[in-house]
């Protein structure tokens, strides 16, 4: 039985004349076949593959504008597709169509180092990026972990473990080009650093996920790479203990660059994963970043603050080698904790609630959590309030699913009502719907659908995300 069903949709007739003119347009970078197919029709969200009808390879901005107005002929849906690292069912084709796979547009348009910008095409992935920034002396920081693409990092407004410095895909985007269901290319931003002319464009399509239009072009800010970077590990006797060493971190200003909390039981996993041997405790990765001097001074202050929380065991990482150790340890987590439950999916919280609130949110979650059988370790980018539940479950337990929700519902209500959000980076998709009447209220979310049902009066763009097209 088929416990992670899809929310039903009405599934679109898909026209065999539409496939021929496809073909014709794109010759073999259009395919029906099966394998690629479920290949664009699944992510790492706990739902089943929902297939597109057809999968088509687009090269530049002319040949998305091209599929968007052949699939605009017929009716017929329209997907954007990057790495497929989405964790909320963003790529899932609940009404078929067709899945634009923007990965081979993947080039640095240009790079202003002078102003600290670079302009890229969408199906670049951050690692990428970065390597070609490699001998520029820049970089850009985000960094969510999966090796994503930026488009799709654009689209759902991703942020990561660097997020409490450097801030979030919100803040880092100038500006971009995209493609809207008529066809029409518009561009939005500048590469200024700042602007009053008119409705800002370029925030309404970060975190849209797909819903009014294909991305193809991204300006993003760059940051100087740091002249000095060290990390460290410190454990805890408890979360709470952890949490309130991050809330006085942040509280007195220390610029850290990462501060990342994963539980005890996550550690145990990451051990395992990982061949590492690191004390099965609450635990905290930091990272600072700025000159020699500067990141002594934040290092020896946070150690402090963290002493008098209990924290102990620091292990300091000044070494390229040693930090990657600690990092590809944190990185690897999400995979890692999957091992804890052979065969599982993971149902995957997302909170984020204001900092002062941080530790009371962590400690009635874990609370919640051991009245629950499932395994339910915890990891989260602390430094700005947002911390992730993987919730593991068998597929074929429909009890199991069943008790994932009510774990979930309970994390985001007591995270909404601290004013707080339902999900700090990964987006709505599929999985959140139900709970943005309950973070915005229903005049919020009719004004959302307004604005779709403007520049998407077919609801052709990757329609059945975010809310409902009805009221």
């Amino acid at each position: 039985m088929n416990h992670f069903a899809p929310p039903v949709s009405t599934r679109r007739p898909f026209p065999a004349e539409l496939f021929t003119q496809l073909q014709a347009a794109f010759g073999e970078r259009v395919s029906t076949a099966q394998a690629v197919r479920a290949h664009h029709g699944r992510d790492e969200s706990p739902f089943e593959p929902q297939l597109p009808d057809a999968v088509v390879f687009a090269h530049n901005t002319a040949e998305v504008q091209t599929v968007v107005k052949l699939c605009g002929q017929h009716a017929v849906p329209i997907i954007a597709y990057g790495s497929g690292s989405s964790l909320e069912g963003h790529l899932l084709a609940v009404q078929g169509g067709v899945s634009i796979d923007l990965s081979e547009m993947n080039q640095v348009l240009s790079i202003n180092a002078e102003d600290l910008t670079v302009t890229v095409e969408p199906g670049i992935s951050r690692k990428q990026l970065n390597e070609a920034l490699r001998d520029t002396g820049l970089f850009f920081p985000i960094d969510p972990g999966a090796d994503a693409s930026i488009g799709g990092m654009t689209a759902t407004r991703a942020s990561g473990t660097n997020a409490v410095r450097y801030g979030t895909m919100r803040e880092n985007v100038l500006g971009l080009s995209a493609v809207l269901a008529d066809g029409t290319l518009i561009k939005t931003g500048t590469r200024a650093r700042k602007s009053s002319a008119g409705y800002d464009l370029t925030r309404l399509f970060v975190g849209s996920e797909g819903t009014l239009g294909i991305i193809t072009e991204i300006t993003l800010r760059l940051y100087p790479q740091p002249e000095a970077i060290s990390a460290a590990a410190c454990t805890f006797p408890s979360m709470s203990d952890a949490v309130r060493a991050v809330i006085e971190t942040i509280q007195i200003g220390v610029p850290v660059a990462r501060v990342e909390f994963v539980d005890a039981l996550a550690i145990r996993a990451i051990n395992r994963h990982s061949n590492l041997t690191l004390r099965e405790a609450p635990t905290l990765f930091f990272e600072f970043h700025g000159t020699q001097a500067g990141v002594q001074e934040q290092a020896e202050l946070v150690q402090e603050i963290a002493a008098q929380n209990a924290g102990e065991g620091f292990e300091w990482a000044t070494r390229p080698e040693d930090r990657s150790r600690l990092w590809n340890a944190r990185h690897s987590a999400y995979f890692a904790m999957l091992q804890l439950k052979p065969g599982c999916r993971a149902v995957t919280t997302d909170v984020c609630v204001p900092i002062s609130r941080l530790a009371q949110c962590v400690a009635d979650t874990e609370a919640d959590l051991q009245t629950s059988t499932l395994p339910c370790p915890i990891v989260g980018h602390v430094g700005d309030g947002n911390f992730h539940v993987a919730i593991l479950i068998d597929p074929d337990i429909p009890e199991e699913r069943v008790e994932a929700e009510r774990l979930n519902h309970r994390i985001v209500q007591r995270a909404i009502q601290m004013d707080g959000t339902c999900t700090g980076e990964h987006g709505i998709g599929l999985h959140k719907m139900s709970f943005m009447l309950e973070e915005h209220g229903p005049a919020a979310v009719a004004t959302m659908r307004a604005i779709k049902q403007a520049l998407d009066p077919d609801n052709l763009m990757n329609p059945g995300k975010i809310f409902s097209w009805a009221a």
